[in-house]
């Protein structure tokens, strides 16, 4: 009777719905997804923006013509490897800048235009016209001098007078971007530009079209830089000869190597625009609307 209450006691009783749970569960079976569209990108390393492939080219004439970057700030100017931005100083010159717009065009590409204050008011058609061809347009002081050995309220007033100057011959306030002569600057100008709201370009490449070289040495120069750096602002000017003569050239070699001309634009600044930096003298306080 002991036993049979001990044997009774090392039986596996049946739960209330009759069944064993003693019984061996069944071998565990691969999970099969059901949507065969999901994605395996979570969990992966993030890749670093310079190592990712460059952007499609879509709706453009060519491979050459690359995004458009929108910026507010020099530090924004980041450029993928290939990258290049082409910028041209001290015109508008007649003769030269219309032969540049239609290099420019014929390769679908845009441009950033950093102009004298004293050639736009010369030559306000031109000016317009780099505009009506959708090209940036910024600003190189009045008279190309060197703000470096000026005071700073000399400077200042130079480089307010350099954007007056080529407002008045658009019609219309240039893009905030600027560029120093000679690219002589001190802290204090770049300073106060910055605080300004004004995009202070600087110049990756360099091609020396301005020296009294052949064209084609200025398109080997230009190049042999352009690879060493991989990506980065090109100045040139649109006021010499050799520069309208080597740039079909040119841009025809960036494109059989592979690279992008990334168009510049100017970030929106709101409704109320942006600060000017100006040398005017402040307006009373006595003139300002005061809501009581």
């Amino acid at each position: 009777m002991v036993l049979g209450v001990v044997a009774a006691g090392c039986a596996k009783a049946p739960d209330q719905r009759g069944l064993d749970l003693t019984a061996s569960a069944p071998p565990l079976q691969a999970y099969q997804p059901v949507d065969t569209l999901a994605t395996a990108s979570i969990g992966n390393r993030a890749v670093s923006v310079t190592n990712q492939p460059l952007p499609p080219r879509i709706f453009t004439k060519g491979n050459l013509a690359g995004r458009t970057l929108t910026v507010g700030s020099a530090d924004e100017i980041t450029l993928l490897p290939g990258e290049v931005i082409l910028t041209f100083d001290d015109g508008p010159r007649p003769g030269k800048t219309e032969a540049i717009l239609d290099t420019l065009d014929a390769f679908g590409v845009g441009a950033t235009f950093m102009m004298l204050g004293r050639a736009a008011e010369r030559h306000p058609d031109l000016a317009q016209l780099v505009a009506a061809r959708g090209h940036a347009i910024g600003t190189h002081t009045y008279d190309h001098a060197n703000l470096a050995d000026m005071s700073n309220a000399e400077a200042t007033a130079e480089i307010a007078a350099g954007e007056a100057a080529v407002a008045e011959a658009l019609g219309h306030p240039p893009s905030p971007f600027f560029r120093f002569p000679y690219l002589a600057q001190t802290g204090f100008l770049r300073t106060s530009l910055v605080q300004s709201d004004i995009v202070v370009l600087d110049v990756d490449i360099d091609s020396k079209d301005y020296y009294g070289d052949t064209p084609a040495k200025v398109m080997e120069r230009t190049l042999a830089r352009i690879e060493a750096r991989g990506r980065g602002i090109v100045l040139f000017h649109d006021i010499h000869a050799r520069t309208v003569v080597m740039l079909p050239e040119f841009l025809g070699e960036l494109e059989r190597r592979g690279y992008q001309v990334v168009r510049l634009a100017a970030k929106p600044r709101g409704i109320f625009g942006r600060e000017v930096i100006t040398a005017q003298s402040p307006v009373p306080a006595s003139s300002f609307l005061r809501l009581n």
